[in-house]
Formats: structure tokens, sequence, C-alpha cells
């Protein structure tokens, strides 16, 4: 089998569980050596290395909040001493709150927001530091409610409708360093995050399943495999672009 991503580095933010874990894991089957980032879960994150390295690849886990500066710098950073170099971004670390608009209070807001948003320009600044004179390929990981959002979810729509605008500025800004930066756009995926919030199973996600032409609940290596795809030479001549990737729920 080509291994499309062979001796690239990659950073996947968020990546101890859910569809940072799942790309995480499809980057290392394609030949990437991968940094798994997490924020608190330690041994979800070495779950993912161990799995990683079973199937003979390369892979670290390194804690960095990605809203602080200094945890982003130290994330590069441990990138550069374990594998010298950096190849790919993906910006994937993300939070979510339920709650109406009378709920939301500065905490949750920031919370939310410096996350998706402060934590993904904090990583492509660093990203942008560490390419070498190839370019490199930046994946944000955007929903499908920056475009048609839900009720209860203001602030994480905002946020992801702020990834979306991000990326193809960021395309225009840094294609002349032939840094090429692309969005995804998941649907409802089964993850832990979603399973604990009560999506998995419950109305949403069958109201969400009707209105899916393909009929059926996201898995993380749906998104996975997009990534490998936007991160690979085959997406040589894709940049600015948001793709949605949720079974053709708009």
């Amino acid at each position: 089998m080509e291994l499309k991503l062979k001796d690239r580095v990659a950073v996947v933010t968020g990546a101890s569980k859910g569809i940072g874990a799942g790309i995480a894991k499809e980057l290392a089957k394609a030949g990437a050596k991968v940094v798994v980032n997490y924020a608190t879960s330690l041994d979800d994150a070495n779950k993912v290395v161990n799995e990683i390295e079973g199937n003979g690849g390369e892979a670290i886990a390194v804690k960095a909040d990605i809203s602080q500066q200094a945890d982003v710098k130290h994330l590069f950073e441990e990138t550069k001493k374990a594998f010298g170099k950096l190849d790919i971004l993906v910006n994937n670390a993300g939070v979510f709150t339920f709650e109406p608009l009378e709920k939301v209070t500065e905490q949750s807001f920031h919370r939310q927001y410096n996350t998706h948003v402060l934590g993904n320009l904090l990583c492509t600044q660093s990203a942008v530091e560490m390419f070498g004179n190839n370019g490199g390929s930046i994946i944000n990981i955007s929903s499908t409610v920056s475009q048609n959002p839900i009720p209860g979810l203001v602030v994480y729509c905002a946020a992801k409708a702020a990834v979306d605008n991000m990326t193809k500025l960021l395309a225009k800004e840094l294609g002349g360093r032939n840094i090429r930066v692309n969005n995804i756009a998941p649907g409802v995926t089964e993850t832990e995050g979603t399973r604990s919030a009560g999506i998995i199973g419950g109305d949403l996600e069958k109201q969400m399943n009707a209105n899916t032409p393909l009929g059926r609940t996201g898995q993380p290596e749906d998104i996975a495999k997009v990534v490998v795809f936007l991160a690979s030479d085959d997406a040589g001549w894709v940049t600015g672009e948001r793709i949605t990737v949720a079974g053709g729920l708009l």
C-alpha cells in the first residue's frame, strides 16, 4: 500500500479522543509521524499512541491547552525535539456547551471561543514558523453548524463560523509560502463527547439522520480519511476550501 504521508510529521490537537484520535490514527496509517495533543486525558492520549506504535507507526503524546500561548509553544517545541520538523497541522481541539442564550456566561463564551478561534490562531502561528521551504498543510475542523446553526449552541456555532472565515483568509495570506489551509465540516459524529452530551441515541441524532441522505451517523474515520487527502500531495492544488463531510447533511 502506498504511504501518501511517508516521513511527514503531523500535529493533531485534541487527539486523545473522538474525531481527533481517529485523525491521528489515520495519518499514522498513511505514514506520518504524529504528535497526539491532549489537554487533560493522558491515559486516552497514551492509548492512541500505543495503538499507532502497535501498528508500526511513530507517535508521541504532548499535553497542552491550546488556548494558552505558553502551552502552544511547548507543544511545538516538543514536536521539533521528537521529529525535527513539521509538515501538517490539524486544528481539531474543540469544546461545546448546550445552553440557551440567557444561560451564556463569560466563562462558557471564552472556554469555547478561546479553544476554537484563539487556539487555532496560536497553533497556526507556531506551525507556520516550523514549516520548511516546501510549505505545509493546515486542516481546520469546523462543523455543519457553522452554516446551519442549531438553537442552544450560539457560542459554538459562532466560533465555528469564525473558523470557516479564518480558513479562507489564511489560505490567501499563506499561499505565497506554499502553505495550504483547508477546512472540514463534519456533521453529527459518534464520539465520547456526543455520547456524553446525549446527542447519540437521542432525538437530535434521529432528526439529523432523517435529514442525511446517506442515513447514518458519522464515524471518526469518515472525517479522518478526508484529512489524509487534504494533507497529501493529492490535494496539492486545493486551498481555502470548506469540505462538508456529513453524508449529504447540509
